[in-house]
């Protein structure tokens, strides 16, 4: 197989330089930590953001062409509009690439600085923020959530059906053994119907979601079952919010991504004509019919844009990130050397024990081989992160949504096995290198 020309010394400062220049005076790119919709604490500006220092343009190689066909082939057997993959290789973030359109009505094409919506990805996220309240003594793995004494023991919590929820413990929530069950629906999905049953004004905020949600009967007792729950993570987000006395995404921006040099991630807004600047578009399934919006308005809406209520969603699956920004997360909870952990060994640990009957903490499957994944899936986007014993670990995510759902990660999983096997030799640099450091 013919080799390609390293990309290395002199040649990768002086491009590296020339792209950084372009996309500060030509684009104006900015981040910001911001609170909630409304918030009037000053914006922060911050340092350019890893992504937003990649273009496909670096990443061009004749050892990858196979690789890269042969996702081009699967996006078009899955009428996938764009899409983006980064991959890391014992640390070192070595490949980042965008395919197909980040828009296709006003004909942007996808680069690794676009960000995506990543569904339930954002759990592994909001996971590693209670165990840095956890390290920090200022809550456990048995701290009770509910009723007296409990995190949440406030007075719009206090309508309590089930005298079971008073046992729930964080780490019921986090590994999903809550007691909380789909039996009635997902509630972050039914806000219109639950705005109706509270006879509220407007959208449910999520206090309202939390109170419907423990007025009602649990489907098992708290630690003796497992069920997904998006729930789960949601209440999550509000005890880090009462025992940080910070916005959920202010504390996650400041404790968790800022201090590893992640700028570019947020939560994400629920309307097209709201998303960030270097956010792309969402399509779903041609045969997608619209629904009911979450506002309960009586329109109807696509659920990407409007029907379903995106933001609400918070720790459970609403961050928008780019893939090498996701990658240096993970490098960062790893309990490797090469990057500071912002985790101590002993969470990491945990959050990775599982068995049979007992989930991982933020990841969806830890393999016995010592593999680590997450999926996330939303109308309108699926996202795959896989973290591989074998030092390479990658990020995968679509801005279009498959009639297989939930599953649909597996198909991604399946193309990428097959196609990383056609790169004979991989580009030997480290694009985190070009993070920006406060």
């Amino acid at each position: 197989m013919k080799r390609g020309k390293k990309l290395t010394g002199g040649k990768f400062l002086v491009l590296s330089l020339f792209l950084i220049i372009f996309i500060s005076v030509g684009f104006g790119f900015r981040d910001i930590i911001s609170g909630k919709s409304g918030s009037t604490s000053p914006e922060v500006e911050l340092p350019t953001a890893l992504n937003q220092l990649l273009s496909n343009e670096l990443n061009n190689f004749p050892q990858t062409e196979k690789l890269d066909r042969q996702i081009v082939a699967f996006m078009r057997e899955w009428r996938i509009k764009g899409a983006s993959l980064a991959i890391m290789k014992n640390e070192k973030l070595i490949y980042t690439k965008g395919y197909g359109w980040a828009d296709e009505g006003m004909q942007v094409k996808t680069e690794p600085s676009h960000i995506f919506r990543i569904a339930s990805v954002s759990k592994l996220i909001t996971a590693s923020g209670i165990m840095k309240l956890i390290e920090e003594d200022s809550i456990s793995l048995k701290s009770k959530v509910f009723g007296e004494g409990g995190i949440l023991d406030l007075p719009q919590f206090k309508n309590i059906s089930d005298r079971r929820i008073k046992s729930i413990t964080i780490e019921d929530l986090l590994r999903h053994r809550g007691g909380f069950t789909l039996r009635a629906g997902d509630p972050l999905f039914n806000t219109a119907m639950i705005g109706k049953r509270m006879d509220l004004d407007g959208v449910p905020l999520t206090d309202d979601i939390i109170a419907y949600s423990i007025k009602q009967k649990l489907g098992f007792t708290p630690g003796n079952g497992t069920r997904y729950s998006n729930l789960g993570y949601v209440i999550l987000s509000r005890v880090i919010e009462e025992v940080s006395g910070m916005e959920y995404e202010e504390f996650i921006k400041v404790r968790i991504l800022k201090p590893t040099g992640i700028y570019d991630m947020h939560i994400a807004r629920n309307l097209y004509n709201d998303k960030f600047s270097n956010e792309v578009r969402y399509y779903e399934p041609e045969n997608e019919v619209p629904v009911e919006a979450y506002d309960g308005s009586g329109a109807m809406l696509p659920r990407c844009y409007g029907g379903n209520n995106i933001e609400g969603l918070v720790g459970a699956g609403a961050w928008v990130a780019s893939p090498s920004e996701l990658l240096l997360f993970v490098a960062s909870i790893d309990g490797k050397p090469g990057i500071p952990d912002i985790l101590s060994d002993k969470s990491i640990e945990i959050m990775t024990t599982s068995s049979p009957q007992i989930l991982p903490i933020g990841w969806a499957k830890v393999s016995k081989s010592g593999d680590w994944s997450r999926t996330g899936t939303l109308s309108g986007s699926s996202a795959l992160l896989k973290y591989q014993r074998d030092g390479i670990s990658w990020v995968f995510v679509t801005n279009t949504s498959s009639w297989k759902g939930a599953t649909f990660p597996r198909q991604i999983d399946a193309m990428f096995r097959k196609g990383v096997q056609k790169v004979q030799q991989w580009p030997e640099r480290d694009l985190f290198e070009l993070k920006t450091q406060l």
